[in-house]
């Protein structure tokens, strides 16, 4: 089984193909996982693996492994383009999280000013509002949105409540008026017997349809491009995704594609 990726608080400077070189910041434990989604195609693995035995880490161990690593970074003249909120589960779910954010932008500007700071976020916690307001604070707010479509979207993302929907995910990303970058994960597979595709024109059309009610700043389209928890998962081509950004583009989109 494909399982938790990241072992330490902070990890990397990682190229990242959407970002550029990017220091992770894991808020979640480093030998388990924490999410409120189980996406099928997580490089995480799933949530059965458990959420592990050290639980989440403290504001004050963040800071200080943060701190630490800018500090060598800088000493050694190594380049940084950004600063990302990712790892075993959804950075939102920490209880402390704003005031990590904080911490966060503090030290950025502390000692790589020029550095931006990301958050990659399943979109689940924006019915809290110190979490909205925690993600109007980061130069990257990246918000996930990979089918409009309830069907396919309780198929791909399998939300851990039962009741989200994606027309309530859309109405919260609506808040943000242009202040987020929304991403959406591009696969076909099958899973347990059911057949899924969300880059058939339906699911097109109505992804699109939900874009131009968030009003993006702009829009990141991917496909899988490492090992998935779930077997039966179909990569979409780098062909394919242009002709998606192409539609998208046409309805006066911002689009970047990560093939």
């Amino acid at each position: 089984m494909q399982t938790v990726l990241f072992h330490e608080t902070v990890f990397g400077p990682i190229h990242s193909r959407r970002l550029g070189v990017s220091l992770g910041v894991n808020l979640m434990p480093n030998d388990g996982k924490i999410c409120s989604f189980d996406c099928l195609y997580c490089e995480a693995g799933f949530n059965a693996q458990g959420q592990g035995t050290t639980g989440v880490p403290t504001r004050e161990s963040v800071k200080r492994a943060l701190r630490n690593r800018l500090a060598e970074m800088q000493q050694a003249g190594d380049p940084l383009d950004v600063i990302t909120f990712s790892g075993n589960g959804e950075p939102t779910l920490h209880p402390d999280f704003k005031n990590i954010v904080h911490d966060v932008i503090n030290l950025r500007n502390h000692y790589y000013p020029q550095a931006k700071v990301s958050v990659l976020s399943n979109s689940t916690m924006l019915h809290k509002p110190q979490v909205v307001e925690a993600l109007k604070l980061v130069d990257n707010n990246i918000l996930k949105l990979d089918s409009a479509i309830p069907h396919t979207f309780r198929i791909l993302n399998r939300p851990g409540s039962t009741s989200m929907q994606p027309a309530g995910v859309v109405e919260h990303l609506k808040m943000f008026a242009g202040q987020c970058i929304v991403q959406t994960m591009f696969v076909r597979g099958s899973y347990e017997g059911v057949d899924f595709d969300n880059t058939t024109p339906e699911e097109v059309d109505a992804l699109l349809y939900a874009y131009q009610q968030i009003k993006p700043r702009e829009v990141m389209i991917y496909s899988i491009d490492r090992a998935t928890p779930a077997q039966n998962l179909v990569h979409v081509s780098a062909e394919e995704l242009e002709q998606i950004a192409s539609r998208l583009r046409e309805a006066g989109l911002v689009v970047q594609v990560n093939a």
